[in-house]
């Protein structure tokens, strides 16, 4: 904010500050509900081709009759290191890859649209480091699928929201924990069949990505206070270059400044004196 010599207040927006953009070589608008539109669709564009790999891989199984799930974590043991990057791709039967298929799609969407470039990094490290904790911690089996990073990317989502303080992701955070709370179960040996040191490492990864990646990412939104209108004399909005057709058709201009006038205060004091 700069000051003139008239005490006049002058506050440039600049293009960043902007709800959009004007591209006259292009002669269309892109909004900024349009970018959000862009970036929700890439992420659900990545989430659906892992998706789709996963099912191209069990129907080559299936097509070909053979069993690739000794590429799995196998723990403690040399061989069974190559599963930390393929256990996630492989599946044991339809009905195991079709209830890890949608959590995972709309988390994984989730993460990537709400964190951006973060949610890149989170997928990564929940993706290798719960594979290195089940060969570490693991029983004596071969461990497959993507439910390790399933739970691991519910964990993110339901803490990270809650520790950054934001709005949006809080609510984000509330709905992951109402629609897989109950997932909470599976980190348990409940069951003899199901890698429950998966559910739990991932679930670690996803805690530990929430904590140290706290001040990373977006952060809770800022908002600059107005004037008080009582300090105020008059507002205007001024172009710094003419309005071409777009702008004008749009009854907004891409450069321009807010100028506030603030009354004089001497001479508010000077009449209630009086």
């Amino acid at each position: 904010m700069d000051t003139m010599e008239d005490g006049t207040k002058v506050v440039e927006i600049s293009a960043k500050a902007r709800p959009w953009r004007i591209k006259n070589e292009q002669n269309y608008i892109t909004t900024e509900l349009e970018l959000e539109r862009r970036k929700v669709t890439i992420s659900a564009i990545i989430a659906g081709l892992l998706i789709m790999l996963l099912w191209l891989i069990i129907g080559f199984e299936n097509y070909f009759e053979i069993n690739l799930n000794y590429f799995g974590v196998i723990p403690r043991n040399l061989i069974g290191l190559r599963g930390i990057l393929f256990s996630p791709l492989l599946h044991g039967d339809y009905k195991h890859l079709i209830s890890n298929s949608i959590p995972l799609f709309f988390l994984l969407t989730g993460t990537l649209y709400f964190y951006r470039g973060l949610g890149y990094k989170v997928f990564l490290l929940i993706w290798i480091f719960s594979g290195i904790g089940i060969w570490c911690i693991g029983r004596d089996s071969i461990h497959i699928g993507a439910s390790g990073i399933v739970y691991g990317l519910a964990v993110f989502l339901a803490i990270s929201g809650i520790l950054r303080n934001d709005i949006r992701l809080m609510a984000i955070s509330m709905l992951t924990i109402f629609l897989y709370g109950g997932m909470i179960w599976g980190v348990l040996p409940l069951f003899k069949h199901v890698s429950w040191e998966a559910h739990l490492m991932g679930s670690l990864v996803g805690l530990f990505s929430a904590f140290y990646y706290r001040k990373q990412g977006p952060q809770q939104r800022q908002y600059d206070l107005e004037p008080d209108e009582d300090d105020l004399e008059s507002v205007e909005i001024v172009p710094t270059e003419p309005l071409n057709e777009t702008a004008q058709h749009h009854t907004a201009n891409p450069n321009y400044i807010i100028v506030y006038r603030y009354k004089n205060k001497e001479e508010e004091n000077t009449e209630t004196k009086a």
